[in-house]
């Protein structure tokens, strides 16, 4: 599926379209490049299930965010293999909650071949292209 926001006021509400169809246990690799919106993106879906405000995890590497389902906010800007994850407890997260993973495509060949993908693209000053893989668009999950 492709999608195309002309802000990041759109991009937050695509980002609360896809958290309806998201579920505990679900995975999102986030990949763009620097400024193209991956966190913006990841304040819509975390709206979706929690009150709290979205920061980018950068120095922390992982933000946690409870709500009706948890949210674990992953950044691996920082990151240089999957080593460094699993030493700061990666398998503690999964099956927790929804996982959400920006610059993801340092760890992919470690990722379930079920990983949500949604890359973004610029392709104008606010606007962006966004794509997205592996998510079903049908039912919404109630859960």
């Amino acid at each position: 599926m492709i999608f195309y926001t002309k802000n990041s006021r759109e991009t937050i509400k695509l980002g609360k379209k896809i958290a309806n169809y998201l579920k505990k246990g679900d995975i999102i690799g986030l990949v763009g490049e620097l400024g193209s919106g991956k966190t913006t993106i990841i304040k819509g879906i975390v709206k979706h299930f929690s009150e709290c405000e979205v920061s980018s995890p950068s120095f922390v590497i992982v933000n946690e965010y409870e709500g009706k389902i948890p949210v674990f906010h992953f950044d691996l800007y920082r990151i240089e293999n999957f080593d460094e994850i699993v030493d700061i407890g990666w398998n503690d997260y999964i099956d927790k909650g929804i996982i959400l993973i920006e610059w993801a495509e340092k760890i992919k060949k470690n990722l379930p071949k079920k990983t949500i993908w949604i890359k973004i693209n610029i392709i104008g000053k606010n606007k962006r292209k966004i794509e997205i893989e592996n998510l079903k668009m049908g039912e919404k999950n109630d859960k």
